[in-house]
């Protein structure tokens, strides 16, 4: 059984390519796969691998600049579910694109998951799911508003033009793991919102530590790799993605009479051209016949979160 840690954690890297090196050759040096993002706001991002291999990435990690308190959410698989490791570097460790934004300057009150239902259920709560609509669409707490956004870049925009719907209310927001809720805590504080909460560790550690019986929890939880989505206790659930779009998939999508494995399912068949699609044919062809020979095609790993 492997090991997957999701971790983050906001601080100041001003260097940070100067950490990309050290921190991949250690990850392919014990055999860990999945991706790490680095930005001068910090670090983001999931892997597996034995508990060995995990244990001393995070213990590399932990001992950057500001990055001792980190904290990952774990579970488990089965199988590798990345194909490859990946360090890369980019503006933000997760694109809101407002600048200026800094969740350790501003950030709103955690909450544990363990008071989170209390919270939610509340008259003068407004609950808001801050994560894709394709996340969204297999998953979420009871009564969530969805904003409808196609990524989180798109989350300011949404909120400039619906803010008024939420007039006299307190806001509590949750995403996968938590860093999406940081930034867009940070954001609505910097807006005047008086009272804004977010899960503590994200729907992760909610479906970790709270009981089936008690959850508010509907569905699934997308997670950015191939086990694609979890349910209650981490329990991988029989979700595949597009390898099209990397929308996930049950096993009705899988039915309908759109779906062509590897080539479009019946959200994108509109999207891409006959070009397109003749290329994703030959990259499924690749795929069949790497698995084939015992090995993995890495072209078609699940896209980044955010």
């Amino acid at each position: 059984m492997l090991t997957v840690a999701a971790l983050y954690r906001f601080t100041s890297f001003p260097d940070p390519a100067a950490l990309r090196g050290p921190l991949l050759a250690l990850c392919e040096a014990r055999g860990v796969k999945g991706t790490l993002l680095l930005a001068t706001e910090g670090i983001n991002g999931t892997i597996a691998g034995t508990r060995a291999g995990v244990d001393a990435v995070l213990a590399h990690v932990r001992a950057l600049p500001g990055c001792a308190g980190l904290e990952a959410k774990e579970s488990t698989a089965a199988t590798m579910p990345f194909g490859r490791m990946k360090v890369r570097l980019k503006r933000e460790i997760v694109t809101m694109g407002v600048p200026g934004t800094d969740p350790r300057a501003l950030v709103g009150t955690y909450v544990k998951p363990a008071d989170w239902n209390a919270l939610i259920a509340a008259p003068d709560v407004a609950v808001i799911d801050t994560r894709n609509d394709y996340e969204v669409a297999i998953g979420t707490f009871r009564g969530a508003v969805d904003p409808g956004t196609e990524s989180f870049r798109d989350f300011p925009a949404w909120w400039a033009a619906n803010r008024d719907r939420f007039h006299n209310k307190r806001i509590a927001m949750f995403c996968t793991g938590g860093i999406r809720c940081e930034k867009s805590t940070a954001f609505l504080k910097a807006q005047g919102v008086a009272e804004v909460y977010h899960l503590q560790g994200g729907i992760l550690k909610y479906l970790e530590e709270v009981p089936e019986e008690r959850s508010l929890w509907d569905g699934g939880c997308f997670v950015f790799d191939e086990r694609v989505a979890v349910g209650h206790g981490l329990t991988p659930l029989p979700y595949r993605l597009c390898r099209a779009c990397r929308r996930p998939l049950d096993e009705a999508d899988k039915a309908r009479p759109e779906y062509e494995e590897g080539v479009q399912c019946h959200r994108c068949a509109g999207e891409y051209s006959e070009d397109d699609r003749a290329r994703f044919r030959e990259r499924q062809r690749q795929v069949r016949l790497a698995e084939a020979r015992g090995e993995r095609h890495v072209g078609a790993g699940p896209r980044d979160e955010g």
